[in-house]
């Protein structure tokens, strides 16, 4: 956000962009006084600098292929006290990470092109009524005809799932799909209030996905960077749903091929969506 408001400051001004964007405008000029000035940098910062280069060095000396436990343990070994958790934070900083075994999935794929709605929720999930809060995200579950994507909507109230939708990809218009699920069942009435939070993936940040949320009269709300707890609630659900997913595919003989209908009531839809015999 520094960046772009240097960039764009002698056009619009700092304060009008910073009422825009989720910033003040004195952490702004005192990112800019620290940078003129290192010494005013606080302790962690000014050790952070001198961290870093040295973790890109281990990095690069070892064809990029070291993942944050192995740098560490090379920095240890070379007389640096740093915490492993310190070396994953600047790694992930600096944008580089180890070579990954296998085929990564990810799910959150951050579309910084697009405008993002603040942090309305602040990890405050406890609501006192419904259709005040819903959270969204989606997840991969591996199943015997390889991987699925579910998208849940979850009212933070209940602690219900009032819209979820299976796609064989994580494409925008599924998690849309979810999102109509909920808006017709639970018909929220318009101009109460609602909430809408997610993360900043694409899928929820696209043009259809907001113009969906405003004709529906619901607020959009999408989680900070950097918050490993931004929608903990919707992750939570995500892992209890693969955990149980998980368990039941234990239960079956590896040489059967389909999926069982009947154990829990989402693998039934889960298996038509598929297009998997039951």
């Amino acid at each position: 956000m520094v960046s772009f408001i240097d960039a764009h400051r002698g056009v619009h001004g700092v304060e009008p962009i910073c009422s825009v964007l989720p910033i003040v405008p004195s952490t702004y000029y005192n990112h800019l006084a620290q940078r003129a000035d290192p010494a005013q940098q606080s302790d962690r910062a000014r050790r952070d600098d001198a961290l870093r280069p040295e973790i890109l060095r281990v990095f690069e000396e070892n064809y990029r292929v070291y993942g944050v436990r192995k740098v560490w343990r090379q920095l240890r070994r070379e007389g640096f006290d740093i915490a492993r958790c310190s070396v994953g934070r600047l790694m992930n900083g600096l944008g580089i990470q180890g070579i990954i075994r296998g085929k990564p999935h990810r799910t959150t794929i951050p579309d910084r092109s697009a405008p993002r709605p603040l942090d309305k929720v602040n990890r405050q999930f406890r609501v006192p009524a419904p259709n005040m809060l819903w959270v969204s995200d989606f997840t991969y579950v591996a199943t015997w005809k390889g991987f699925a994507y579910v998208a849940f909507v979850i009212d933070a109230y209940a602690r219900k799932i009032v819209g979820w939708r299976v796609s064989t990809s994580a494409h925008a218009g599924f998690v849309l799909d979810a999102l109509e699920q909920a808006v017709h069942d639970w018909r929220p009435a318009k101009g109460m209030g609602l909430i809408h939070h997610s993360d900043r993936g694409s899928q929820y940040l696209s043009i259809h996905y907001s113009e969906r949320l405003a004709e529906a009269g619901i607020e959009p709300s999408v989680g900070s960077v950097g918050d490993s707890y931004d929608n903990a609630l919707a992750e939570t659900i995500n892992g209890l749903f693969k955990a149980e997913v998980s368990m039941i595919r234990s239960l079956r003989p590896v040489s059967r091929l389909a999926i069982s209908a009947g154990e829990w009531p989402f693998l039934k839809k889960l298996s038509i969506s598929l297009n998997v015999s039951p």
